[in-house]
C-alpha cells in the first residue's frame, strides 16, 4: 500500500511552493489533481513530468469511479493529491477521497502549503487567533441566508469563500442579516492585481456594482462582539491594500 500525501500548492503566485512540495511531486507514482491544466503550469514551471490524472470537482458526475481509480494507483504506489489551489481537502472536494483512504487505512500524510483562508486573515486586521471558517457559502440564497443567521451572534471572526457570481447576492444578505459588521473582502491573493478592501456590506457592494467583481473572494467579517485587539490600525472603510510586488506569476 502507498502513501496519500496531500500537497498544498500556490493560490496564484507560483513561487509560493515549498521545496518539499517540489520534491513529492517529482518522486510519487502519479499525481491526482482537481484541474490537471491548472496543475500543469505549476508542474511546468519546475521542470515535473510525474503522471496525472484529474482527481474530481464538487460536481463531477464520475466522482466514484476516479476515486476507485486513486485507491487502485494506492495498492501500487504514492500519489500525490492536489487541489485547483491552496491545500487539498480545505473546502475542496477532495475531503471525499480522505474519508476513504482513512476507511481504508491508507497512510496519509499532509505537506502543508498555502491557503487563501489564512492569507485573509492576516491581511483583514480582524482578530484572527478565534475563528470560524464557513467554507464556499451555500448557491442557494435561502441555505446561504440560513447559514449567516445561524452564525450571526458567533463571538470569533467569520471566514468565507466566495465566487464572484454571487459576491454582490452574498453582500446583500450580509447586510440585511449583520447590518453594519465591518467585513474585509480579499480577492486574487498572493496575483497581480491583488486587492484588500474593508467596509460594511452596504458600502462593500456599492463598490463592486461599479466594479464587477473578478477572481476568487474570501471574506473575512467582524465577530458579533468585537473582542480586545492588540496592536495594528485597521483600515478606513473602503480603503484598500495593494501588495502587488512585481515578482510574482500568476495562474491565471
Amino acid at each position: 500500500m502507498g502513501t496519500l500525501y496531500l500537497v498544498g500548492t500556490p493560490i496564484g503566485n507560483l513561487e509560493d511552493v515549498s521545496p518539499r512540495a517540489l520534491r513529492v511531486l517529482q518522486q510519487v507514482d502519479l499525481i491526482a489533481s482537481e484541474n490537471p491544466s491548472r496543475t500543469q503550469r505549476l508542474l511546468a514551471r519546475y521542470d515535473i513530468h510525474t503522471s496525472m490524472i484529474r482527481y474530481t470537482d464538487a460536481y463531477d458526475r464520475k466522482k466514484r469511479d476516479r476515486t476507485q481509480a486513486v485507491l487502485a494507483a494506492l495498492e501500487e504506489g504514492d500519489v500525490a493529491l492536489v487541489s485547483e489551489a491552496g491545500m487539498p481537502g480545505l473546502a475542496d472536494p477532495g475531503y471525499e477521497l480522505l474519508a476513504v483512504a482513512h476507511e481504508k487505512g491508507v497512510p496519509v500524510v499532509p505537506v502543508p502549503g498555502p491557503t487563501a483562508l489564512s492569507a485573509a486573515l492576516l491581511v483583514a486586521t480582524q482578530t484572527s487567533d478565534r475563528f470560524v471558517f464557513l467554507g464556499f457559502l451555500p448557491r442557494s440564497g435561502h441555505a446561504r441566508r440560513n447559514l449567516i443567521s445561524s452564525v450571526a451572534t458567533n463571538p470569533f471572526t467569520l471566514v468565507a469563500y466566495e465566487s464572484p457570481h454571487r459576491l454582490l447576492a452574498t453582500l446583500a444578505d450580509l447586510d440585511c442579516l449583520l447590518g453594519s459588521r465591518a467585513i474585509v473582502v480579499a480577492c486574487e491573493l498572493t496575483k497581480l492585481y491583488e486587492e484588500v478592501r474593508r467596509g460594511t456590506a452596504a458600502e462593500l457592494a456599492a463598490h463592486y456594482r461599479e466594479h464587477r467583481p473578478r477572481g476568487e473572494f474570501t471574506l473575512v467579517i467582524d465577530p458579533f462582539e468585537t473582542l480586545t485587539r492588540t496592536g495594528g490600525n485597521p483600515l478606513a472603510p473602503g480603503e484598500t491594500v495593494g501588495t502587488r510586488d512585481g515578482q510574482g506569476s500568476e495562474t491565471r
